[in-house]
């Protein structure tokens, strides 16, 4: 009899044995009342008076779909993103929602046409982390009272109409080159500069022109496949030919 008792005793026990992993946690329920947040180990789960539920807390990703949403400036557009977060209280994740999973990825979907809908569409593009980092806050505000923390909120892509691409296309290519016209303006006002200056100080030392002519003609002379013109100005012409008169 004993036996029979110790045996039976002994299959309880280890059909009772709940293993919960590292990166889990376990809630127990008791005539379906919760009772109890199981750590990591292994438990007891007594059949048919209690059961029990694993819960994963690690960060998890949760993509959200393409949204088609209205800007503030009335541009439509289509923006995607990704959300991490993890479970901060594995009660209420069971317990406050029905599919904590599901749950959130709905809520962040309107969240962020909502949020889409107050900025423009330039700070869309130029300020996307400080429109993740809105997201993120009013997410993990509501998702709170799930058990859920919300760790990061990233924009993906934002899509434009065509006709919207194409003219950004082209404000960027006017503005490449409007900055290309004040580089060589800037260009050629330091080049002006320079000659400017060298003029100045070739006048103020006699000979220096001279000197400066001669050296120009040595560096040209010294390539053989350059012919050498030297240009005698009109004047000087002119006044050999009066002096050839007067003889």
């Amino acid at each position: 009899m004993i036996p029979t008792i110790l045996f039976i005793v002994l299959f309880i026990v280890i059909i009772s044995i709940r293993q919960i992993n590292q990166y889990e946690k376990g809630i127990k329920f008791t005539f379906g009342r919760f009772t109890d947040v199981m750590e990591p180990g292994w438990r007891l789960v007594l059949p048919i008076i209690q059961s029990s539920q694993k819960i994963d807390i690690r960060i998890k990703a949760v993509d959200v779909p393409d949204q088609n949403a209205i800007t503030r400036d009335n541009v439509s557009v289509k923006v995607n993103a990704v959300i991490y977060y993890k479970v901060s209280d594995a009660a209420k994740a069971i317990i406050e929602v029905e599919d904590f999973r599901h749950a959130i990825s709905q809520y962040a979907q309107t969240t962020m046409r909502n949020i889409v809908g107050e900025v423009t569409l330039d700070e869309l593009l130029s300020s996307r982390d400080k429109i993740a980092e809105r997201i993120r806050e009013i997410v993990d505000k509501e998702t709170d009272a799930w058990g859920l923390k919300v760790q990061n909120v990233e924009l993906k892509d934002v899509s434009l109409p065509p006709d919207m691409e194409r003219t950004i296309g082209k404000q960027a290519e006017a503005e490449r080159e409007k900055r290309a016209v004040i580089i060589n303006s800037e260009g050629e006002l330091a080049a002006s500069q320079n000659i400017a200056k060298a003029a100045e100080m070739l006048s103020q030392a006699p000979g220096a022109l001279h000197l400066r002519t001669l050296q120009s003609i040595n560096d040209i002379s010294s390539d053989q496949s350059n012919t050498i013109v030297y240009m005698i100005p009109v004047e000087a012409l002119r006044a050999l030919e009066g002096i050839a008169k007067k003889q």
